[in-house]
């Protein structure tokens, strides 16, 4: 099979492993543009063209795999000549080739469907800083056919030391059967310049950003601004009769629009995150949408209130939405308060947890000492809930904000 292929189809990385079945896991991390996602399923593709597969690709969020994996899945099979001859199921999001290997897409927020999968011999994992440690658990023991050679692949960006996958796979000794595969832009020979130069160019406009994605290392855990939060399951019975909270912090090309909701318990203290949607290249009209099909446009929501035109766009397109009310030190103003409070955090919203893992305070240059004055990265998300609680957050802002050593 390998004598057939065509070696300029494929990164020298994976062409050098793309018939080694050997290991049970393949963890591919790497920094954006990397093309480890791209090649892991190029392998799982030709594996599942040589022997009759049946392989499951899973996300965190079920919503998100049609316009990552699955898409890339469908390229990817047009590359190689299949497509017109596959079965594809876009209602079920399931795709069966010619010679009856099966690809199913599924979201673990739904546990109970993917219990009821049998006979998996693949799994690949997109995104895998977006699960739990216990998810990965439970899809590797359900990982038990009876052929020969089930793999389980993991592709993620390193963003934060405080995932699971940092500690289970790249503290102390390596999981047996365990292979870990490590790439940059610079061993993906499919760029474009552009793109490179985008990378590149983090270096300048945010360096903890050109860490993670130009260079493909874990960030650093530095001293965070939200060091203790709950991270689980909300039910819906716990913010039953709470009032709820809308926010929104626009973004277009470099960095994303966020739509984050929640629950406020005032009396005992406790804010509640509850979903969050997050995406580049969104027009106004396309996050009025958003929030109307999230059932989101007639509660009271709060935006960046630096974009009263998008503001105006948006509450044309009938959403309940207003600017925030900003004044001087409004960001330390609202983090002030925000820590008042207990955080609690549904674990599939991922890009705040994300965000909380990063989100830390600036040190003094000359002294090295960290002062009361957030960096400006990973910071999405919680601007977008300092927004939408924007009518909570007023009635401190005549505290005195010292942007001195904070001691932390």
């Amino acid at each position: 099979m390998k004598r057939q292929l065509n070696p300029s189809a494929f990164n020298k990385w994976i062409y050098d492993i793309i018939d080694d079945y050997t290991h049970r896991i393949e963890v591919y991390k790497g920094g954006a543009g990397s093309g480890k996602s791209y090649g892991g399923c190029q392998k799982m593709i030709l594996k599942s063209m040589k022997m009759k597969r049946r392989v499951l690709f899973v996300r965190k969020i079920s919503n998100t795999l049609k316009a990552s994996i699955w898409q890339l899945v469908l390229d990817l099979l047009s590359e190689v000549g299949i497509k017109e001859f596959c079965r594809i199921n876009k209602s079920d999001l399931e795709i069966e080739l010619p010679n009856g290997s099966i690809f199913l897409f599924k979201g673990l927020d739904d546990p109970e469907k993917i219990k009821s999968i049998t006979g998996i011999t693949d799994v690949i994992i997109e995104e895998a800083t977006e699960l739990n440690l216990d998810d990965f658990t439970q899809l590797n023991l359900r990982l038990r056919p009876k052929e020969l050679f089930p793999q389980i692949y993991l592709f993620f960006n390193p963003v934060s030391k405080k995932n699971w996958v940092y500690d289970y796979f790249f503290i102390g000794d390596i999981p047996l059967d365990t292979l870990i595969i490590e790439t940059t832009y610079k061993d993906n020979k499919f760029l474009t310049d552009d793109y490179v130069k985008t990378l590149n160019d983090l270096q300048y406009r945010n360096p903890a950003y050109y860490k993670i994605y130009t260079l493909g290392e874990f960030a650093t855990l530095d001293k965070l601004v939200f060091p203790i939060y709950e991270k689980r399951l909300i039910s819906d019975d716990e913010i039953t009769g709470l009032p709820k909270w809308i926010g929104l912090d626009f973004g277009y090309v470099n960095d994303p629009s966020a739509i984050v909701n929640g629950y406020i318990d005032e009396d005992n203290k406790k804010i509640y995150v509850k979903g969050e949607y997050v995406r580049k290249g969104m027009l106004n009209d396309e996050i009025a949408n958003v929030m109307i099909k999230l059932g989101l446009a007639k509660d009271k929501s709060y935006g960046d209130s630096a974009e009263p035109k998008s503001i105006a766009e948006i509450q044309r397109s009938g959403v309940n939405i207003e600017a925030t009310e900003k004044g001087k030190d409004s960001v330390i103003h609202g983090i002030q308060w925000l820590q008042q409070y207990e955080l609690i955090v549904d674990e599939r919203c991922f890009k705040v947890i994300e965000e909380l893992d990063n989100y830390s305070w600036k040190k003094d240059k000359k002294t090295g000492e960290y002062i009361n004055e957030p960096v400006d990265t990973f910071n999405h998300t919680i601007d977008a809930i300092r927004y939408g609680l924007n009518k909570y957050i007023k009635g401190i802002r005549k505290a005195k904000v010292y942007k001195k050593p904070i001691g932390l």
